[in-house]
């Protein structure tokens, strides 16, 4: 719900963008608003799902604004985005927007459209839902397509995840909304720290130093200093200057090879990826939480990755079935505790599931309400 915002302070609010420079930064994102949202700015007072992929928003002036949301392969060209934005234009009089999640939302005042645009888009191949309590569409890195520190390969994985959990995307039967995020290295630029379930892409074996090349394409200082563990060390290879790594003190994170291209940490047989559960962003119920392990490896297996596609469907299957109402997944492990987690999904407790960190979670402010 939307919180109410005077008159006054909107009369405020549109002087100081009158005075704003206009060659500074980019343009104020008001003026892209349409126009039943600019003239109902701050006065929302609830919404409903009509359908799955539907919502409608009421203002205090009765007026409604519709918005059908679809999912995106987060990865797309000119020529998908143009025909985008030709529905747009057509359903929509040209308004869209992409979510955190890069869901596409059409912003519709008419809503004798909805129909009409759900079926355009289902016939393009793109499906509608994402909303409530449903898995929503799966943000990810840029994996093998473009990523160099990558393990594995965002856009085969997650499409082959989504087209698993279809059903689920477009209905509403999940116990409460499931976000799966994938990120292709634990550099973590998918953002899977703070998802229900997180799809990680992991290293297990250090960089290999080319020696031969390292002193012509790295400066060494900056080498070193790119190693958050410390980890790599000058040293003399055959009475040349260049750098070792200390291996009990890698984490795998590829850093190095980023600024170091003489520093490969690809490896295709140990190279793969793991699971983790019950991260949340909201501080709906309960706390923020960071994910955690539950899988702590699986092999690239393309163009299928069978285990990782059965490894998602598991828990989801397992936490639809055994999770009250409005429970997230992180809240349904909390209150049957982990044990019993691992119990339910089969999956293998190991020593890699001990949680050793000194500084862990609980000793950081992870929410916003006010503590004394």
């Amino acid at each position: 719900m939307w919180v109410n915002i005077s008159e006054e302070e909107l009369k405020e609010r549109a002087a100081v963008r009158k005075k704003r420079p206009s060659d500074m930064g980019p343009p104020h994102f008001e003026q892209f608003l349409p126009p039943v949202i600019q003239r109902n700015y701050g006065q929302w007072e609830w919404h409903e799902f009509l359908r799955p992929g539907v919502i409608e928003y009421r203002a205090a002036s009765g007026e409604s604004c519709y918005v059908v949301r679809c999912a995106s392969p987060r990865l797309v060209g000119t020529t998908w985005m143009e025909s985008i934005c030709k529905v747009a234009d057509e359903f929509a009089d040209g308004y869209l927007r992409f979510t955190t999640r890069f869901n596409i939302e059409f912003n519709l005042a008419d809503k004798s459209k909805i129909e009409p645009l759900i079926a355009k888009l289902e016939s393009m191949g793109i499906p509608v839902g994402g909303t409530a309590n449903s898995i929503s569409n799966i943000t990810h890195t840029q994996g093998w397509v473009h990523c160099h520190t990558s393990a594995s390969d965002a856009s085969g994985v997650v499409k082959n995840v989504m087209e698993e959990m279809i059903g689920e995307f477009k209905g509403h039967k999940l116990p409460q909304r499931v976000k799966v995020a994938f990120a292709c290295c634990l550099n973590m630029c998918g953002a899977v720290h703070c998802s229900d379930i997180a799809i990680l892409g992991i290293h297990r074996r250090p960089p290999k130093v080319n020696h031969s090349t390292l002193t012509n394409l790295c400066e060494i200082p900056t080498t070193v200093a790119s190693c958050p563990t410390g980890a790599i060390r000058p040293t003399t290879v055959n009475g040349k200057p260049s750098v070792e790594v200390v291996e009990s003190k890698c984490m795998y994170c590829g850093n190095c090879y980023t600024t170091c291209p003489s520093m490969p940490i690809h490896n295709a047989i140990n190279d793969g990826i793991s699971i983790w559960v019950g991260g949340k962003v909201a501080n709906a119920r309960s706390k923020p939480k960071f994910s955690k392990l539950a899988i702590p490896f699986l092999p690239n297996n393309p163009p299928k990755w069978p285990e990782v596609t059965q490894a998602v469907r598991k828990i989801v299957d397992v936490y639809a079935s055994n999770a009250k109402d409005w429970e997230r997944v992180g809240d349904w492990i909390d209150r049957i505790g982990w044990p019993k987690f691992f119990e339910l999904t089969g999956f293998e407790f190991t020593k890699y599931h001990i949680d050793d960190y000194k500084l862990a979670t609980r000793t950081m402010n992870m929410s916003c309400h006010i503590r004394f």
